[in-house]
């Protein structure tokens, strides 16, 4: 339940790992679980204590870069730092040491080292014309760095590598660059919504004409009361 409703519902992931801690907390499955819940609705602190709980159980590195990132999230970009230099690092497949390059790069970026977390992210993975499940993010990570170098030629030659990897639409890469490009969206339903609204308006304007140029309730009796007063006099005549 904690996977299927984590990327939907965070919240309602975390409440359900909660629950599956007080029946099984000495599962590693479970301790990662609850780390991957708590790290969804950002609570750092207790993410990673689950992620370090589950890494003891099973004895994995895997783990090693979502605890660097908690690291991040609580405000110590320089622990994430030697996390990504330690020897658990050589021990992940090339996935988890992507990972942890992009943490690395984050890091940096936290302490404000700009052009040292673009030089992070420069790798032979980044390099590489294959795609991998990473590619799409690295290739954004790298643009958005480069983006917030004022590096703008560059930003937009790699945000469109980025879409051209990013078949899932897992990051923003499109409207980066179309932002760049000075596109701007309209929202074709805020559009009929106004359509709609405007149309009736005019109606109730045209009724509100039409309800003023028709006599009152009053003033019709008043005239037919005088239309009748008139019969007997003309008879008269």
């Amino acid at each position: 339940m904690v996977a299927k409703s984590i990327d939907e519902d965070p919240e309602l992931a975390y409440g359900y790992s909660k629950v599956a801690l007080r029946l099984a907390s000495r599962v590693g499955a479970v301790r990662e679980a609850a780390g991957f819940a708590a790290y969804a609705t950002q609570r750092y602190s207790e993410a990673l204590a689950e992620f370090r709980a589950a890494r003891r159980m099973s004895g994995s590195v895997e783990l090693w870069p979502m605890m660097a990132d908690c690291e991040r999230g609580l405000g110590r970009p320089e622990k994430a730092l030697d996390m990504a230099g330690a020897p658990e690092v050589q021990k992940l497949d090339k996935a988890g040491q992507v990972e942890m390059r992009l943490v690395a790069a984050g890091a940096r970026r936290d302490m404000g080292q700009l052009d040292a977390a673009i030089v992070t992210l420069q790798s032979p993975e980044l390099a590489s014309s294959s795609v991998q499940p990473w590619t799409a993010r690295l290739r954004y990570a790298y643009a958005d760095a480069l983006l917030a170098a004022e590096r703008e030629d560059e930003a937009r030659e790699w945000f469109a590598k980025a879409i051209e990897a990013d078949k899932d639409g897992s990051t923003d890469a499109s409207d980066r660059l179309a932002e760049l490009d000075g596109v701007e969206f309209v929202d074709a339903f805020d559009e009929d919504d106004e359509d709609v609204e405007g149309d009736g308006d005019e109606a109730q304007s045209e009724a509100g004409d039409s309800a003023s140029t028709a006599p009152a309730p009053a003033e019709a009796e008043q005239r037919d009361e005088g239309a009748d007063d008139d019969r007997p006099e003309r008879a008269a005549e």
